[in-house]
């Protein structure tokens, strides 16, 4: 009987290694260690052969299939597929750029290709940094489970323990990316999975009673610093945008005269356009900023340095010279104040709250139908939000 899915992730390792058939010679063996290997029996010139088509679930079901039919128009054309594999795998490795740098760099420069974000590409060659004195040098398939957590070790010793976890998921993508390249057939990160500790979930701190805000609404308005930081500081809780989407914004993006911000898809963290109705308020801050930056391509240009954006600890900093420390607010911050006081204000459609913060539906069945930007709807939002702001400043002591 073929196997299913269901089947392969639900099996489990006993005492003695077993086989699951699927049928035609392809079999997934399960050892007593966990490790659950694709395997193809087969006959040439009567002689029976084993061939290795890799792990689950790096290999899936379907992959195993069609890797099973490969092989059998192989057989079938009087090619040994097993003898096929180690010629491909000794020409790999007699190759140039096969170590795990040079997979490293090739794999960045795919994502690169596929429109990868440039901070998330900075991220990972940030992180591999870390790997390379290691075993950067090394060719590929040399590289051992013990190795990629020797390097590990080192970094959570020091107490980085999310660092350790996204250098172990970065690393395991090189090495999925050297698997579907032909280069290696496991990848040894799989079996360091719970070997790691698990880093304390820390969220960004935020205000999220009324009276709160209304106090750090009033401080913020007494900020007396550089005016695009000014600008920013005052549009975080007005707008709620994650704030590399404002530091980094450009005045071509902002329709002033129609009170829209259109954020192209490249700098959206979900790599969607993404629109933003503006209120009355924002458009008079944005108005006032334009008179002074108007002739630079950023809107919020660093002082000195007018071709790049503020950076990204200007609005922590000027939070903190207001004297709201780390553990009080963040810029990040602005969107879990806004979303939890609009949710309980109970005056508008949850969706259109997600939309506004341009969050992705969890559910794919869901979001698969949920295409409409609730635009309308978003557009009285934020005019209410910031009357809404405006109250709470007021009301402050």
């Amino acid at each position: 009987m073929p196997l299913t899915d269901t089947a392969l992730r639900t099996a489990k390792a006993v005492d003695k290694p077993y086989k699951m058939a699927d049928g035609a010679g392809l079999y997934l063996l399960v050892n007593p260690t966990g490790s659950r290997l694709w395997r193809l029996k087969y006959r040439i010139e009567g002689r029976e052969k084993l061939l290795a088509i890799g792990s689950y679930p790096d290999v899936s079901l379907a992959k195993a299939r069609e890797r099973r039919e490969e092989a059998r128009r192989l057989i079938a054309a009087g090619a040994d597929p097993s003898a096929l594999k180690k010629q491909t795998r000794e020409e790999a490795k007699a190759a140039p750029g096969n170590t795990f740098r040079a997979v490293a760099c090739e794999h960045l420069a795919k994502l690169t290709r596929e429109g990868l974000a440039d901070i998330t590409l900075a991220k990972r060659r940030w992180l591999l940094d870390f790997a390379y004195p290691h075993f950067g040098d090394l060719d590929i398939a040399a590289v051992t489970s013990v190795a990629v957590l020797e390097a590990l070790r080192e970094i959570e010793a020091k107490g980085h323990h999310e660092t350790a976890r996204r250098l172990r998921s970065v690393i395991g993508s090189v090495f999925r990316y050297a698997i579907a390249t032909a280069r290696i057939e496991n990848d040894p990160t799989f079996a360091l999975r719970g070997a790691l500790t698990t880093p304390k979930v820390r969220h960004r701190a935020a205000v999220t009673t009324p009276a709160e805000l209304g106090k750090l609404l009033r401080a913020i308005d007494g900020y007396r610093g550089q005016p695009a930081t000014t600008a920013a500081l005052r549009l975080m809780p007005l707008l709620f945008p994650r704030p590399g989407e404002l530091r980094a914004a450009r005045w071509s993006e902002f329709d002033l005269d129609n009170a829209v911000w259109s954020i192209p898809a490249e700098r959206m963290k979900m790599r969607r356009a993404h629109r933003i109705p503006l209120p009355p308020q924002a458009v008079a801050i944005l108005r006032d900023l334009y008179a002074i930056t108007a002739g630079e391509d950023f809107a919020f240009p660093c002082i000195g340095a007018a071709k790049k954006p503020i950076s990204e600890n200007t609005l922590n900093g000027a939070l903190r010279r207001l004297g709201f420390g780390p553990d009080v607010a963040t810029a990040h911050g602005f969107r879990a104040t806004a979303t939890t006081l609009l949710n309980e204000s109970g005056l508008w459609n949850p969706d259109a709250i997600e939309r506004q913060l341009s969050h992705a539906e969890n559910n794919e069945v869901r979001r698969a139908y949920l295409r409409g930007e609730h635009w309308e709807e978003r557009g009285r939002m934020m005019a209410w939000w910031a009357d809404y702001l405006d109250a709470l400043r007021e009301a402050a002591d």
